[in-house]
């Protein structure tokens, strides 16, 4: 078991792990992972208007223990990235609609076991959601003029519906809403109580928590403060705490969170919205401005684990407040009836932030010249979410053998490309295993990455993602017979390998002892 981290840390070292054994390779969260130009012609079009972050760094790491692992399994709740980009090692195909794309589940060589929102519920593996929506109006001062005031709710979102909702986050709308949210949870935790003859103030599990999400560290803070003022002096800190990157202790929170009764309420940004496994978590305050749906479908998760310590299943529920923005209503109604298979594209070709998710979470959105003024909650009403179609999947298995169809060229040129990039992983740990040339010292991206970097300038400055299907069959056949190790010249053009290449030029083994290159030439024959 490991992270994404370390891999991108030490990825030769990982990578000849794999080439000694057979290796299974479970990646969970597989989303976490963008797809990269050598492998996705979408994701090359891409690269040139966006730099590459932390996430790319993982998925140049991963992508070589992908290309060599015997059998691979990927994990994700989500087929879409929030960031428009294509997820590594997916097949896709066009999709039903202009400027979509779908993951192809019926490609060769994939299993797809899919799991709906409807067969959980059917099998008592997730809690129904209620949705709690709360209206409201804010005001704010824009260029020095007085906006306002404008309703959260609307039919499709306008010019003030992310002002407005910017406005409602840092005013008296979130405090109506954090109310709320805290009310419920003091409710039940006295109902559950009261059904288990556990007596005021004794801690106890299975009792429910509150997590509530700010859309800020300057927000998280002052939430803290409001629902510390709603609960007894001599036990607000114990109850309620706050977890987040700049808080000292924050990891240890989370650890109590998770596994004591106390804190029962936890304020975050982003630390916990994704992998918190704490069942006890009953009723979310959704304070946030993001609405992406892969984020919010995470956040809401949280509240959806069935709690052992909780008593029967029909009596669990889990509850979502959230503003009653044109935004959440689409997200919902996405989350009850858009195919799983679905994936948008972006809009235009422009630069990706480099910032992570959870760093992006914590500044405000870009809303210069902005001065929220005041707000106040309307209305509240709830609904449940009613489990969508199940997940649009066919799976190869199920469907009659189609005979001997020929293989189409689009399936053919993904299954060249990955063996392709199999044949360079190869050659890579082989020439390390022989020292057949520096080790670890040499400076630059790791040697899997200077023999793809290499066998592009062989292929005339083309990369897998850009190469015909017979320009594939061409450079599989030339990798059949040479070795790379030996072009490694071609690479002095180029200032982020051509340090390394020129070392390896110069290096030669020492007297009295046989050229392992001709060892390991003498092996792969």
């Amino acid at each position: 078991m490991t992270t994404y981290q370390a891999v991108a840390a030490a990825p030769d070292l990982h990578l000849a792990e794999f080439r000694h054994h057979r290796t299974l390779l479970v990646i969970d969260e597989i989303h976490h992972l963008p797809a990269l130009a050598e492998t996705d012609p979408v994701a090359a079009a891409q690269a040139d208007a966006a730099g590459e972050d932390q996430a790319s760094a993982w998925s140049r790491a991963i992508l070589p223990l992908l290309e060599t692992s015997a059998v691979r399994l990927l994990l994700s709740g989500t087929l879409e990235r929030a960031d428009g980009r294509g997820i590594l090692w997916l097949p896709y195909r066009r999709g039903p609609r202009a400027r979509t794309r779908e993951v192809e589940l019926d490609t060769e060589g994939w299993a797809v076991i899919g799991y709906s929102r409807a067969q959980a519920l059917a099998e008592r593996a997730v809690l129904p959601v209620t949705f709690g929506a709360l209206d409201g109006e804010a005001s704010w001062r824009e260029e020095e003029v007085e906006v306002g005031p404008h309703r959260l709710s609307a039919p499709y979102p306008s010019e003030t519906t992310r002002p407005a909702l910017f406005t409602a986050l840092r005013t008296g709308f979130a405090e109506s809403l954090l109310r709320e949210a805290f009310l419920a949870i003091r409710d039940l935790r006295a109902r559950r109580r009261e059904a288990r003859g556990i007596p005021a103030g004794a801690p106890a599990r299975g009792l429910g928590k509150l997590l509530v999400v700010a859309p800020d560290q300057t927000a998280a803070r002052h939430y803290l403060e409001v629902v510390r003022r709603w609960i007894p002096a001599c036990r607000a800190e114990e109850v309620a705490q706050l977890a987040t990157s700049d808080a000292p202790r924050a990891h240890g929170v989370l650890a109590a969170f998770r596994l004591r009764p106390e804190p029962s309420i936890l304020v975050t940004v982003a630390m916990a919205y994704e992998g918190l496994d704490v069942p006890e978590v009953a009723v979310v305050a959704a304070l946030t401005h993001i609405r992406s749906r892969p984020w919010l479908e995470q956040m809401v998760a949280r509240a959806t684990r069935v709690d052992p310590h909780a008593g029967p299943y029909e009596e669990q529920r889990a509850l979502v407040f959230h503003p009653d923005d044109p935004l959440f209503a689409a997200f919902r109604r996405r989350m009850e009836t858009e195919q799983g298979t679905l994936a948008r594209r972006p809009k235009e070709l422009r630069r990706q932030s480099s910032l992570a998710l959870w760093l992006l979470d914590q500044l405000p959105p870009a809303k210069e010249g902005i001065t929220p003024l005041v707000s106040n909650a309307l209305a509240l009403r709830f609904d449940t979410l009613r489990p969508g179609p199940e997940f649009a999947m066919r799976r190869p298995e199920q469907e009659e053998a189609q005979g001997e169809m020929l293989e189409t060229p689009s399936a053919a040129e993904r299954r060249l490309r990955a063996r392709l990039g199999e044949m360079v992983a190869i050659q890579a740990v082989e020439e390390e295993a022989g020292r057949a040339g520096p080790r670890a010292g040499v400076a630059g991206p790791g040697l899997y990455h200077r023999y793809n970097a290499c066998l592009k300038r062989i292929m005339g400055d083309k990369s897998r993602a850009q190469m015909t299907l017979s320009e594939l069959q061409a450079a599989i056949g030339w990798l059949e017979r040479n070795r790379l190790s030996e072009h490694l010249h071609l690479l002095e053009g180029d200032p982020r390998y051509a340090w390394s290449a020129r070392k390896r030029q110069e290096w030669r083994p020492p007297v009295g002892r046989p050229d392992s290159r001709s060892e390991t030439r003498t092996r792969s024959a």
